[in-house]
């Protein structure tokens, strides 16, 4: 079913604004000389931006010769049509494309940043679109018939200039907010940093101390295999030890003796810490046992410490334990070449920090959780934002290709989009001029060539070349054959030679096109400023 459009729009197929879809391939895995070459050559994995600079991988020329891969002229939408389906990227250099991809070529009469919007704009609907058990993929036929809403070419641009100008302002919201979580991170660590060091309170009485002169038990866990609903008893393992506190989203059991259940069950105020770990940034990192985990027990991973509250508040030793002073000593020592880095009890206990009175330690506790629930409440209104943001790029395209954001602009420019500026006029242009090309006589083919990186001739010169040495106008099909094109020109020379007509009249404006033949040709000519020259 095709979407809602204003009127003088016209429901039209991608089949009818894409002159050409070319394919890639994989040169040979087994020959590694072809990947060390300096030919760009795109894959999915390079899907993940807008604009490319670069492609991960390279290729040679002899691969290029030897395999079933394009060399894609730069500027050229390429989209993905296996894995990361509803991408659509642009590379401002020519690479090479593997089999997931293809290039597609619009039509000079489109305007290519209004297709390429457009393309985006459908991201979730290619995406459902897929097929395919394993990895999902979009057939060519199903990609050639999606529903493309055509305005009239001066609508485009307009449609097009204001998506940059509205998606940069939301990027650049974005890219602020993006910053903002590391921001909070560092507050918080500066809380932390004045809070173990006497500076958060004014105080007096700080004595230097260790972990071990202030815990009343320090323990491993239990080496018991649990499992989910292996026993009547919880087992707090290392996915559940969380920010400062324990997350049992994901929780195991087991079943154990009285014995065990007495030495190894978790009290209220009790705290774990990590003591093994890949990633040494986890080594360490505690989490205060609150009322309702009580009775839980913790597996070998883990270390309990259970303070003597009479010298320690267990959530002021929380914040030493989570402070830069304590992690740096931490992450040091537990560094291994082994690719496990621990921290044994031992290690633990020797911790040293700085204690205040208990009073003192009470009213830095409460500092601290004041400071730390203003900066959750600024990171759960940034999380919002976010997330609004993120559905906001979508929403403007939406209204963009409904025809919402021009409303005005149709109304003020009527000349514009009527007449021989309508959409249906140019649509029909398109038709006419495909039907040209396809009447152009075509003799008989010599022996094909060895494929090369280009096919061009030597004698291929600019269209804005051809122009000059003509010196006058001339018909689609005369600057073909003045450019030096072959009258049978294969897919890729009639691309080359479509993509330097549009540079020539969209970028560097030396050439125009001029009023239509009866032939229902587009003829083109010099533009003032190169006729002067």
């Amino acid at each position: 079913m095709s979407a809602v459009i204003p009127e003088g729009w016209v429901n039209s197929k991608l089949e009818c604004v894409v002159d050409t879809i070319v394919g890639g391939g994989t040169p040979s895995k087994a020959i590694s000389s072809y990947f060390q070459g300096d030919i760009p050559w795109m894959s999915v994995k390079d899907m993940n931006k807008n604009e490319l600079v670069d492609t991960v991988d390279h290729i040679s020329q002899e691969a290029v010769e030897n395999s079933s891969t394009n060399v894609i002229p730069a500027g050229t939408p390429i989209v993905a049509t296996r894995m990361s389906l509803g991408k659509i990227v642009i590379a401002n250099f020519d690479s090479a494309i593997n089999q997931d991809l293809k290039a597609l070529f619009v039509n000079l009469n489109i305007e290519k940043p209004y297709f390429v919007y457009w393309y985006r704009s459908i991201a979730n609907l290619i995406e459902s679109l897929g097929t395919g058990t394993t990895v999902k993929g979009i057939r060519l036929e199903v990609l050639r018939g999606l529903d493309f809403p055509l305005p009239p070419l001066a609508e485009q641009k307009v449609i097009a200039d204001k998506l940059d100008e509205l998606l940069a302002q939301v990027e650049s919201t974005k890219a602020r907010l993006d910053a903002i979580p590391a921001i909070l991170k560092s507050f918080r660590q500066s809380v932390l940093a004045a809070a173990v060091s006497g500076k958060l309170i004014p105080s007096v009485g700080y004595r230097v101390t260790t972990v071990g002169e202030v815990a009343q038990d320090i323990r491993y866990g239990t080496s018991k295999k649990c499992d989910y609903n292996g026993g009547v008893t919880p087992v707090i393992r290392i996915p559940n030890i969380g920010n400062r506190k324990l997350d049992v989203s994901d929780l195991k059991s087991a079943n154990f003796s009285d014995k065990e259940l007495d030495k190894l069950a978790l009290q209220e105020d009790d705290l774990l810490l990590i003591r093994s770990n890949g990633s040494v940034e986890l080594v360490a990192k505690p989490a205060l046992v609150e009322k309702q985990y009580v009775g839980f027990l913790f597996a070998g991973y883990l270390i309990r410490i259970r303070c003597n509250q009479e010298h320690v508040l267990p959530s002021f030793l929380l914040n030493v334990l989570c402070s830069r002073v304590v992690r740096d000593v931490v992450e040091i020592g537990a560094r291994s070449t082994s690719g496990v880095n621990n921290i044994n009890s031992k290690e633990l206990a020797s911790l040293e920090f700085v204690l205040p009175s208990l009073k003192e330690q009470n009213e830095i506790v409460r500092r601290v959780d004041e400071l730390f629930a203003f900066a959750d409440k600024v990171e759960a209104q940034v999380n919002a934002a976010q997330a609004r943001v993120n559905n906001l790029t979508q929403s403007i395209l939406a209204k963009a290709f409904k025809g919402e954001l021009t409303a005005d602009w149709r109304a003020a420019n009527p000349d514009l989009i009527s007449g021989e500026n309508s959409a249906e006029a140019l649509l029909e242009r398109i038709k006419a001029e495909r039907e040209a090309i396809k009447k152009q006589p075509k003799p008989k083919r010599t022996a094909a060539k060895k494929k090369t990186g280009s096919s061009m001739s030597k004698q291929i010169i600019k269209v804005v070349e051809a122009l000059k040495e003509a010196g006058k106008p001339l018909s689609g099909q005369q600057l073909l054959a003045a450019t030096g094109y072959p009258s049978d020109s294969n897919t890729e020379q009639l691309e080359r030679f479509f993509l330097d007509i549009r540079d020539a009249l969209t970028v560097d404006k030396s050439i125009v096109k001029v009023e239509r033949s009866d032939d229902e040709q587009d003829w083109f000519a010099l533009a003032k400023s190169d006729t002067n020259e």
